[in-house]
């Protein structure tokens, strides 16, 4: 039974389990809380597949995710890293932000990824295949990357690929109110109020305003707050530190409630 809650909008739910079923690596792209997380834990739980999530980032090492001898006990002892574990379980492996991770990282999951479906760990000279159960889902966001970081063809490739954006307003409406249960009135003038601002790219906003933080501006309502309020330390709060911009954002949610 299905604890997480997800609203499937084109065709992703199908698409997951083909992918799984023909071990087919997937790949997810979109925009900061837009749902991949919660559209991959929703699937897991629909697989009855324990999940793994690895958030990927330039720091992150190729032993960091594969396994590393560790001193326990005045031993060395060789310790499974949280890839080599997905693989070992069958578990549905989740590489979150993808494009973060370092090329040496990349490089290491390629054959993960491919025909092989095995990794090999030359601390300990083993290679593992993985079992049919195995599964490979990775995101990473294309807006936030251009420019900065982006996976390489050699990468892309590898994966069936699918684009996630922001849903419609009604839609939005629907997530905010089955994951929050507040009325209606204040998940509508959170939604209309989201749309204004993503439409305004003279506010220059690294990051738009995301479903994940209408819906923890929801939670703030839902606990008491005043909406306006909520509004302002959920979502202008945690998308910007400029002033000139907080006070327009300000003035935006000031409108909506």
């Amino acid at each position: 039974m299905n604890i997480t809650y997800y609203r499937e909008i084109n065709g992703e739910i199908d698409l997951f389990k083909c992918c799984y079923q023909q071990q087919l690596p997937l790949l997810i792209k979109g925009p900061t809380g837009c749902g991949k997380t919660q559209y991959v834990t929703a699937m897991a739980e629909y697989l009855q597949r324990p999940l793994i999530k690895v958030l990927c980032n330039e720091d992150t090492t190729a032993g960091d995710l594969l396994g590393r001898f560790l001193l326990k006990n005045q031993e060395t002892i060789w310790q499974d890293g949280p890839v080599t574990r997905a693989v070992r379980e069958g578990a549905i492996l989740y590489l979150d932000e993808i494009a973060e991770a370092r090329e040496d990282v990349i490089v290491a999951l390629h054959p993960l990824t491919d025909h092989r479906r095995e990794i090999y760990i030359d601390k300990i000279n083993e290679t593992i295949r993985a079992p049919s159960n195995f599964f490979c889902v990775a995101s990473y966001n294309p807006g936030y990357q251009r420019g900065i970081r982006d996976l390489k063809p050699s990468t892309r490739q590898r994966f069936v690929s699918i684009s996630f954006s922001y849903p419609s307003i009604d839609v939005e409406s629907e997530i905010v109110i089955q994951l929050t249960g507040i009325p209606i009135r204040y998940v509508t003038c959170l939604v209309k109020m989201a749309s204004a601002i993503r439409s305004q790219a003279e506010l220059g906003l690294r990051e738009t305003v995301s479903t994940r933080l209408l819906v923890n501006a929801a939670l703030l309502i839902k606990a008491g707050m005043d909406p306006r309020d909520a509004a302002y330390m959920a979502i202008a709060e945690a998308l910007t530190d400029d002033k000139r911009t907080l006070d327009s954002l300000k003035q935006l949610i000031s409108f909506s409630f």
